[in-house]
């Protein structure tokens, strides 16, 4: 879609809600006028005073709409607070000319960011009772009832695992960019072993030495690991010595709780060996997830998966013989070359094994992906509305509760990922890490670091390399990095460049 911006620079808020309300559609900024015949949207930004008049008008297969939304920005603002009210602004007068133009809402409303749950854990955490947050969500963003339940019910799950936490408390991921072979849906930072092979061992070594330095940072800071989550690529695609000596490091040099959430996401049947379970279980590993992602063996084919379904089955019960291990196990909906029907089976055949969790993807069209470039043909939404409705009815029904969430920009029909558990199950890590509850640091290629300061809620952004190789030839610059871990914690951020976690609306 043709975008146009007149008098201000929001892009991200623009494309943000494009994203939302035209799935498929990319953004592009020509040069020329707006041509009669071609879709396109003029966003315009006018202050009287303290008012942001926003207006949108788009053309949409022929037509004309138009939508425009008032908002006061106060003239003692932080930028901060500017930015959200005049983003905020914007999206919803493009939500309200294409609402009109498609006839119809989207299920999420004008919500576009990530992280929808954000908005009734805010409410909430002040003291607003559910109702408020609910008239929130559905009056002012205009969210389906379906939707706001869901993220109320999620937001309650967050707020309870904040009230765990203590200011010294943290989380630590640690990365695995590896994978036997690349599925068809992917786009992750990760490497084939048949082809990166020689990159694993030096990897692990220098991984090694980056979490005994972060060690030495924590134990200065006083701070202590909450929550612990290894995950990738797929960590179990290291041998079992290998992953015994990740996790003798992690054991020797980092601040764990005793009894702390310790994920490991073994993910891919064919990588999980009974030594490997034998090996997690005897260094406390207390999570692992066995991800089928379907148990149709010919949509496993079509992603390019190796396993079956009964190798997932089978791993499942010799996770239960070897360790009291706690497993989740994913499934996604909107595969290609999937069926309602097939998804159905899928998750019945799940949940006849009881795991504690079960997460409910809907595939993302991620532009990196083998399945975006070849062209894949998709399942229509309508078909990924009615699994994602089966799922709700049926996991309610077998006692799973929904606690976690999050969206992704290219996700089909403009839904959603979501966590189910049985009572008293959820995993931690993933609600700190999405609701941004408290510093997540994260170790490894491709790692983001996230250090909240726990007064104003903003966040210091500190990234490692992305690939392998770079990581591999990055050791310094990502040792010294640390140091700013340790200046944080002391000066509160304020001379590191914080930069905003984002507004969710």
């Amino acid at each position: 879609m043709n975008l146009y911006l007149e008098n201000h620079d929001y892009k991200f808020a623009v494309e943000q809600m494009m994203f939302n309300l035209f799935g498929g559609q990319t953004p592009i900024y020509p040069e020329e006028e707006p041509q009669i015949g071609t879709n396109y949207l003029v966003s315009t930004l006018l202050m009287d005073g303290t008012h942001a008049i926003c207006t949108a008008k788009l053309s949409y297969e022929g037509s004309f709409y138009q939508g425009e939304h008032m908002i006061e920005v106060a003239e003692d603002a932080t930028k901060i607070i500017r930015d959200r009210a005049i983003s905020h602004g914007l999206k919803q007068a493009f939500y309200k000319a294409a609402v009109i133009a498609l006839g119809k809402s989207p299920v999420w409303g004008a919500l576009s960011g990530v992280r929808p749950v954000k908005i009734p854990t805010r409410a909430m955490g002040r003291g607003d009772s559910r109702e408020t947050a609910r008239r929130e969500l559905e009056e002012i963003y205009h969210v389906s009832p379906l939707r706001t339940q869901l993220a109320l019910d999620c937001a309650e799950a967050s707020l309870a695992v904040q009230k765990e936490l203590s200011p010294e408390d943290i989380s630590l991921y640690i990365g695995i960019p590896f994978c036997p072979s690349r599925c068809t849906y992917c786009s992750f930072v990760s490497a084939s072993v048949g082809k990166m092979l020689k990159l694993v061992e030096p990897y692990l070594i220098d991984l090694i030495v980056e979490i005994r330095r972060t060690g030495e940072v924590l134990h200065k800071a006083n701070r202590t690991i909450k929550t612990l989550y290894i995950g990738g690529g797929t960590p179990t695609t290291l041998t079992a010595e290998q992953m015994d000596r990740l996790l003798t490091a992690v054991e020797m040099y980092l601040p764990v709780e005793k009894g702390a959430e310790f994920t490991v996401e073994a993910g891919r049947p064919d990588t999980i060996t009974r030594e490997k379970l034998e090996t997690l279980s005897r260094h406390r590993v207390n999570r692992i997830s066995i991800n089928p992602q379907t148990m149709e063996s010919h949509v496993l084919k079509a992603m390019g998966r190796t396993h079956s379904p009964q190798d997932s089955i089978d791993c499942f019960h010799l996770a239960r013989e070897v360790g009291d291990f706690e497993i989740n196990m994913d499934l996604i909906a909107g595969l290609p070359q999937d069926s309602v029907e097939g998804f159905c089976r899928s998750l019945e055949a799940v949940m006849a094994l009881q795991p504690e969790n079960i997460t409910v993807h809907t595939l993302a069209m991620k532009k990196g992906s083998t399945l975006i470039k070849r062209g894949d043909a998709l399942i229509a939404p309508e078909d990924v509305a009615e699994m994602l409705e089966f799922a709700w009815n049926t996991l309610g029904k077998q006692g799973y509760a929904p606690y976690y969430l999050y969206r992704q920009k290219y996700m089909s029909g403009g839904f959603e990922n979501i966590s189910w558990c049985k009572p008293n199950h959820i995993n931690r890590y993933n609600i700190i890490m999405m609701e941004e509850l408290h510093s997540v640091l994260s170790l490894g290629a491709g790692g983001i670091t996230k250090l909240v300061d726990q007064d104003t809620g903003r966040i210091l952004r500190l990234s490692n390399p992305k690939y392998p190789h770079d990581y591999l030839a990055s050791t310094e610059k990502i040792l010294s990095q640390k140091d700013a871990l340790l200046d944080f914690w002391q000066d509160g951020g304020i001379s590191y460049g914080i930069s905003d976690s984002g507004n969710q609306s």
